[in-house]
């Protein structure tokens, strides 16, 4: 009877140890899955096979940074950085201060950028680099903040674009109907700005549609209508209307710069830093949405000729170029208007209009429309392309790697990312998708330099092109700057804190209901294909 008892004993013990075998066996098959690298050479091979049309060369990507970087900032977040707003300070002329903090954080991510887009010259950017060193969940995880950093970023633009383009209009209002020059604010602006403008007489001075408040920004939809025909006929085309558009803000911004040069008044530069040193770091948060855009030009590396020697000569270029043309503009800015006086909304066209150049206000105008359309061409194009390389990847439905059959370029995706904005722009006022995007493309930068870090020391014979100079001190320099500013703006931001984190949570809920299932049945038919 003791036999039996133990007997059953053992037999007990065994399935416990069993059961307790297979859980770990499973915990950690799960956690094996959420590592699963991605390995650079297949991830090139994919792109060469991906069917994109190669047609960029240095210039056209220098023209897309360029075109990406100088637009929203410059004509509008400039003038909140130096004066500050509800929820955080300005930076005075010490602005000039916060741009070269800002340009830093950008030099040293695009450093690291530049070495994994000569490495891994594919469609997908900070996402492919992440799926090749953090594995898979990370690389989910990264490409779902990018398309905060794209998607959002295009809607705080159309924002700014709808606000510059009635101000045009404006000016022709002795040629034009009443109902085209001010039309009802329900018809140009999102419901956000539309509820601050309105207050508790919204309810009163706007249509409902089954008890739904009926807002539509007219302007933001009908060019976001125009970017999508055009980034759906291809890059060459696409680039050949960002060259334009780029020259012509270049040359209005020169024309500031030059005019402006002869009305600096230099008391307005005193005091120099009106907020200290919380200004100053505020400023470099706020005027940071300037900057974004060169990370851009790696989202169109398969479409690039020479890929190794062009990528970071466009991404680290046009940085180049645009932080000089910002620093010009913030020492004439806060020159020419005292602090307490620049315009939020328009501060360059505004300036120039305060010294009696209306002529010059005027042109600047014209610049700030075409510089945020080239804003809005290179955003919708780099959140496409990291959709679309998501896709590849099957973590998307695969009808979003569906090409044009004339212009192979991913028309069903860019047709969907534009309705997606389009909605969008119809509930977040700029403010907010601004600051959701900087927190977007720091958390962005801040992978991307670790993602650096760690292949030297997993892959370090890899043939790299172009390589971070004195590493690991700058991308470690990289991931400070860019953690700092987001650390720091906290404290002081109410609502897109909160906002961030809701957004990557939601990620996190479509990967393991969707995303981590399609994966294990791609896995599941690779075995048995191996098997056969």
């Amino acid at each position: 009877m003791n036999n039996n008892v133990n007997n059953k004993t053992e037999n007990e013990l065994a399935h416990v140890n069993s059961l307790k075998n297979s859980e770990v066996g499973a915990i950690s098959k799960f956690v094996k899955n959420l590592l699963t690298l991605k390995n650079p050479d297949t991830m090139i091979k994919d792109a060469q096979s991906g069917g994109l049309k190669k047609s960029l060369g240095a210039f056209d990507l220098i023209i897309l940074g360029v075109g990406a970087i100088i637009g929203s900032g410059i004509f509008t977040v400039v003038g909140i950085a130096a004066a500050g707003s509800s929820e955080s300070l300005g930076a005075g002329p010490g602005l000039v201060i916060s741009m070269v903090l800002a340009s830093m954080a950008c030099v040293f991510s695009a450093l690291c950028y530049s070495e994994f887009a000569s490495m891994i010259p594919a469609a997908g950017s900070a996402y492919l680099y992440t799926y090749a060193t953090m594995g898979e969940f990370m690389a989910w995880l990264i490409g779902w903040v990018l398309m905060l950093e794209y998607l959002v970023g295009y809607i705080a633009v159309v924002s700014a674009w709808s606000g510059y383009f009635m101000q045009f209009i404006k000016g022709f209002s002795k040629f034009l109907p009443d109902c085209i020059v001010n039309p009802p604010v329900y018809l140009i602006h999102d419901y956000s700005t539309v509820k601050n403008m309105l207050g508790d007489n919204i309810d009163n001075m706007i249509p409902h549609f089954m008890g739904i408040p009926i807002c539509i920004n007219i302007p933001g939809i009908c060019i976001t209508l125009y970017i999508i025909m055009t980034l759906i006929k291809g890059m060459k085309e696409s680039t050949k209307m960002a060259g334009l558009m780029v020259a012509i803000k270049l040359g209005v911004v020169g024309l500031f710069i030059l005019t402006g040069l002869f009305y600096i008044k230099p008391e307005n530069w005193t005091p120099f830093a009106p907020n200290g040193l919380n200004g100053i770091f505020m400023g470099a948060f706020i005027i940071f949405f300037a900057y974004i855009g060169f990370d851009a030009i790696a989202t169109a590396a398969e479409e690039t000729k020479n890929p190794q020697k062009n990528l970071p000569i466009g991404i680290i270029g046009s940085l180049g170029v645009c932080t000089i043309v910002y620093v010009l503009v913030a020492l004439v800015l806060t020159g020419v208007v005292p602090i307490d006086k620049i315009d939020v909304q328009a501060p360059i066209a505004s300036a120039m209009a305060m010294v009696g150049q209306n002529w010059v206000a005027g042109l600047i105008s014209i610049g700030a429309l075409t510089g945020l359309t080239s804003v809005l061409l290179v955003l919708m194009l780099a959140g496409t392309r990291i959709l679309y390389a998501m896709s590849r990847d099957g973590f998307l439905p695969k009808i979003l790697q569906t090409l044009h059959s004339k212009f192979k370029t991913p028309h069903v995706l860019t047709i969907l990312v534009g309705i997606i904005c389009i909605l969008g722009s119809l509930f977040l006022n700029i403010s907010i998708a601004a600051e959701l995007c900087n927190f977007g493309t720091f958390a962005s930068f801040i992978i991307v330099c670790v993602a650096v870090l760690i292949l030297r020391k997993t892959d370090p014979k890899r043939p790299r092109p172009f390589k971070v100079p004195f590493s690991p001190f700058l991308p470690l320099m990289g991931i400070l700057c860019c953690g700092g500013l987001m650390i720091y703006s906290m404290q002081f931001l109410k609502t897109s804190r909160i906002l961030f984190p809701v957004w990557v949570i939601l990620g996190i809920v479509f990967y393991f209901a969707y995303s981590y299932k399609q994966q294990r049945k791609a896995q599941n038919l690779s075995n048995e294909d191996n098997d056969v």
